[in-house]
């Protein structure tokens, strides 16, 4: 894609890029991010992508939001006590270090894959 200015995004008809493009910041009020929704207190719903913002950056492509329709948004939903299990669940497990089976105190990092204690031996040896 070749280098798009400010004025390139704007395509309130969705000529160009196939729905209605906004600059960055220029989306009409009726329009909001899947965030934006959220501290609303809203989610998409199951609702189409209405429009979409561009901003131009660059040597690299444009950065892109995806716009839905405030009206048409839904609620988000409760948490239930059940979900709540499952998420604590979920954490629990991330917590669980596979080598030694010990709860580490903290979400062991995917780079490691292990605790800290049982990635580095060595050095746990020398303090």
């Amino acid at each position: 894609m070749s280098r798009l200015t400010l004025a390139d995004c704007f395509d309130p008809t969705g000529e160009r890029f196939g729905i209605p493009t906004y600059p960055w910041r220029y989306a009409p009020d009726d329009l909001a991010t899947r965030r934006q929704l959220r501290v609303r207190g809203l989610r998409p719903g199951g609702q189409d992508i209405a429009a979409q913002i561009l901003r131009p950056r660059r040597r690299r492509e444009p950065l892109t939001a995806y716009l839905y329709r405030v009206d048409l948004a839904r609620p988000v939903r409760p948490m239930t006590p059940a979900r709540w299990a499952a998420l604590a669940k979920a954490n629990a497990a991330r917590r669980r270090c596979p080598e030694c089976g010990q709860d580490a105190g903290y979400v062991i990092p995917p780079t490691l894959g292990t605790c800290v204690t049982c990635a580095y031996p060595e050095e746990q040896r020398a303090a």
